[in-house]
C-alpha cells in the first residue's frame, strides 16, 4: 500500500509505503529526480538491507533515516514501513530548530545510522502510524498541515532516540553537539571543494585544535576522518553507479591532479579506483 499526498502550491511531495513488495530507491539512475529523504521502520525480523551496495543488518523494530543521494533495496521490503518526503513538503534544513536532526540523522557524516526502539517507543510510533492512515484518508483543507504535524513530530521522537543512544556523556552540552552537526552539515555542503578541517574551523569560528577536542568528546571520528570519508564515499558511488571516469571523479571531487586522487582513493581502500570499478566491488560490510 503506498498512500500519496502532494500540496499543489509547493510541490511537496509526502508518502507511506506500507507492506510493498518492490520499495527500493536507485538514485543516480530510476530516481534521480525524486528527491526523498526516508525513514524506514522494519517491523519484521532482522534483514539484509543494501544501502550505496554496502550490506547492513536491520534489526526489529530499528528505524534507518536514509538521504536523498543513497541507493538502497531491502531483503524484506514488505516489512517495511517507510515515510518519504521532499524539502518541498517540509524542509528540515530550515526548521532545524524544531526538529534538531539535520547533521545528526541527516546530512550526517558516511557512518549509517540505526535507531533501535525499546517497547514503549514502537507503541508510539505505531500510534502515530495509525494517525498517519487515517489523516492521508481525510481529504480535506486542513490534510497537508495535519500530516506536515505528524511528520514533525516523527523526526522529533526518532531525533530523541536516536541522541540518547548516540550523542555520549549527558553532561556534555548541545552546544558542543551542535558543533558537531554543524560541521556534518558543512561538509555534507562542501566536501566537493573544501578538503581541509582549516576551513571548516574557521567557517565556525573554532580552531582546528579546538573542532578535534569536540569530536573527541563524543568519541567521535576526527574531523578530518569525516571529510575525507566523505569523499571515499562519493568516489565510490561514482564509480559504482556512473560512467565517468576516474579523471572526471577527481575534478567532480575538487582534485587537480588524478594521479593524487588514485593513491588518495588506494590509501583509503586499498584498491585503486579503476581496480574498484572493473570488480564492482561492494563498498563494505556493514554487519
Amino acid at each position: 500500500m503506498k498512500l500519496s499526498v502532494t500540496e499543489q502550491s509547493t510541490g511537496g511531495d509526502l508518502h507511506l509505503l506500507i507492506n510493498e513488495k518492490h520499495f527500493d530507491r536507485m538514485f543516480f539512475t530510476r530516481d534521480r529526480e525524486h528527491k526523498y529523504l526516508t525513514i524506514a521502520w522494519n517491523r519484521g525480523a532482522m534483514q539484509t538491507v543494501i544501502i550505496d551496495e554496502v550490506a547492513y543488518d536491520f534489526l526489529p523494530d530499528t528505524i534507518l533515516p536514509l538521504m536523498v543521494n543513497q541507493s538502497f533495496r531491502f531483503e524484506k521490503p514488505e516489512d517495511i514501513v517507510a515515510w518519504q518526503f521532499n524539502r518541498d513538503f517540509y524542509c528540515i534544513v530550515d526548521h532545524d530548530e524544531e526538529v534538531s536532526c539535520v547533521g545528526f540523522l541527516f546530512y550526517g557524516s558516511s557512518e549509517q545510522v540505526f535507531v533501535q526502539m525499546d517497547e514503549t517507543m514502537r507503541f508510539k510510533i505505531q500510534r502515530l502510524l495509525d494517525i498517519f492512515v487515517e489523516e492521508f484518508e481525510t481529504t480535506d483543507s486542513i490534510q497537508v498541515d495535519m500530516l506536515r504535524m505528524l511528520l514533525k513530530r516523527l523526526i522529533i521522537l526518532v531525533t530523541r532516540l536516536a541522541k540518547a543512544g548516540r550523542a555520549g556523556d549527558p553532561n556534555h552540552s548541545d552546544e558542543k553537539f551542535a558543533t558537531i552537526r554543524k560541521f556534518n552539515l558543512m561538509v555534507e555542503n562542501n566536501y566537493r571543494q573544501h578538503h581541509t578541517v582549516a576551513y571548516y574551523a574557521e567557517q565556525l569560528n573554532k580552531s582546528p585544535k579546538t573542532l578535534s577536542n569536540v569530536f573527541a568528546l563524543y568519541n567521535h571520528k576526527t574531523p578530518l576522518q569525516i571529510i575525507q570519508e566523505r569523499l571515499i564515499l562519493e568516489a565510490k558511488r561514482l564509480l559504482y553507479y556512473t560512467d565517468k571516469s576516474a579523471k572526471e571523479i577527481t575534478y567532480e571531487l575538487g582534485f587537480d591532479d588524478a594521479a593524487y586522487f588514485s593513491n588518495f582513493f588506494k590509501k583509503h581502500t586499498s584498491f585503486s579506483p579503476t581496480d574498484f570499478r572493473n570488480n564492482k566491488l561492494l563498498v563494505a560490510d556493514g554487519k
